[in-house]
């Protein structure tokens, strides 16, 4: 035991020695830290300019802007109940249409909303009542902005008000439009508009702005039937009041799979890149030792088992102290500090905390590194130089990547089909199809029964990949044939 730690000693520091090995271990923490910071600079939140050309003599420039102002406000009046109702903040004003959740909000919600104060004023009663460590609201900005008609398309009719339009969009001055609307001035005996937009404009835009459009056309024509313009304006804005239930944030059936899979998924993912990483390492090491003429000192002090098991548990400490490194990182992302990733992560790790699952965790991560890490071992052994190396590990990672890339895309999706079965039962996949599997529940017997498989796996592929490491040691310059490894598979210990 003592040459297995002395290896396993060896291999450790030699890894840790690599700069490639903390550039690795500062990904996670990098990227904990800059998301947030990446994910606001990359948004985009400017709104989309518009300018209205009304030549009718109406007020659809007005009717437009007042609409999308209504829509922004619907939206922020939907989110900041939504934050109310996460951090159960609606003791602030409990009868105020935010501290409301059972219903979708009506015009005469957005209205008292405005009449209130608006955002800020909601916010201004919200702030008695956060508790320290609870994120402000943040509400979205609006999705347009409404300007003056441009100069330059005055008086301008047909294809010539389509190039002036065309050299605004091409301008990319700051008062540029990005959208023009163009309302005749026969409107609304010729009800034709002109929709002249810098990109493809949005589905949702043309459709608000033929609603909008729709309703003034209506109004003008019952108005020309001796309906008055209040009578008018009564009818279009008759609605129903539409009764919501939806589950608490992250409480939806969908949402809650989402949150329950996100750590096991990660851990599944986390194993195979950590594997990918420590073994290349390991490899390396490996290839270098015997183009060094390293293994005849080695095995003059210890036997071959010892110099396997010892690369092992060095692979496996480095990738246990990886996965420590980063744990520590999303705890603090999660309890030390207040934003969306901490949100995301606090109730992601309560499905994984109970004692039970932590011990399945723990075995089949380790079990999983040791299974696969032996792979690189019996690789490293047969080879001279790391070209060499990459042929022979080349089908060995497809055949570990592509079936898990396709069983994270089913439990992402909620499924437990024909290949999530399959995969929980072969060994080579077993520790990354249980643990991914942990977040949508997985039977007690399927967890020992496949455990209990991946051990005996285990144990068998320790003893052939022995016979296949103490064979090949010292076969220097023998070129690893198919026939070759048979052989040494066969090959007894002495």
């Amino acid at each position: 035991m003592n040459n297995v730690l002395l290896v396993a000693t060896r291999e450790f520091k030699q890894i840790l020695a690599m700069k490639s090995f903390w550039l690795t271990l500062l990904i996670l923490p990098v990227a904990l830290a800059l998301g947030p910071i990446l994910g606001e600079t990359l948004a985009d939140e400017d709104a989309t300019r518009v300018a209205v050309v009304d030549r009718s003599g109406g007020s659809v420039a007005a009717a437009l802007e007042a609409r999308f102002g209504f829509e922004d406000d619907g939206e922020t009046l939907r989110s900041l109940s939504r934050y109310v109702q996460r951090y159960d903040l609606g003791t602030a004003d409990p009868d105020a249409p935010w501290a409301q959740h059972d219903r979708w909000y009506t015009p005469a919600d957005i209205a008292a909303f405005r009449q209130a104060g608006g955002l800020d004023g909601a916010l201004e009663r919200i702030e008695r009542v956060r508790p320290e460590g609870v994120p402000q609201f943040e509400p979205d900005s609006p999705s347009y902005e409404f300007l003056p008609a441009p100069a330059e398309l005055n008086g301008l009719e047909g294809a010539a008000f389509a190039d002036a339009a065309q050299d605004l969009f091409d301008s990319d001055a700051d008062d540029a439009p990005e959208i023009v609307v163009l309302v005749g001035a026969n409107y609304p005996a010729d009800p034709r508009v002109g929709l002249y937009s810098a990109n493809q404009p949005r589905a949702a835009f043309v459709a608000t702005m033929q609603e909008v459009l729709t309703g003034d056309l209506r109004s003008r024509l019952l108005a020309e039937r001796g309906i008055s313009g209040a009578e008018a304006a009564a009818i279009q804005t008759a609605a129903p009041a539409i009764a919501v239930t939806t589950p608490p944030p992250g409480g939806g059936a969908r949402e809650a799979l989402l949150v329950r899979s996100i750590v096991p998924l990660a851990l599944s993912y986390i194993l195979m890149m950590s594997l990918m990483l420590s073994g290349s390492w390991m490899l390396q090491g490996s290839v270098e030792e015997r183009s060094n003429k390293l293994l005849e000192s080695l095995l003059a002090c210890i036997t071959p088992e010892e110099l396997m098991y010892g690369k092992l548990l060095g692979a496996l400490t480095v990738g246990l102290l990886m996965i420590a490194v980063w744990a520590g990182c999303a705890a603090v992302a999660a309890y030390a500090t207040q934003g969306v990733i901490s949100d995301m992560i606090r109730p992601a790790l309560e499905p994984v905390s109970s004692p039970g699952i932590i011990l399945a965790i723990l075995y089949f991560f380790v079990a999983g590194y040791i299974g696969i890490s032996a792979l690189f071992v019996a690789v490293g052994a047969m080879v001279d130089s790391m070209s060499e190396a990459q042929g022979y590990l080349m089908p060995i990672l497809l055949a570990i990547l592509l079936p898990i890339t396709f069983l994270l895309q089913a439990v992402i999706a909620g499924r437990e089909g024909l290949i999530v079965q399959v995969l929980t039962w072969v060994p080579l996949w077993t520790p990354f199809a249980v643990l991914a599997r942990l977040g949508m529940g997985i039977e007690t017997w399927v967890l020992v029964g496949s455990g209990a498989l991946l051990a005996v796996a285990i144990v068998l592929e320790m003893i052939f990949i022995g016979r296949l490491f103490r064979a090949s040691l010292l076969a220097t310059g023998q070129k690893p044939t198919l026939k070759r490894v048979l052989g040494r598979f066969r090959t007894q210990a002495h």
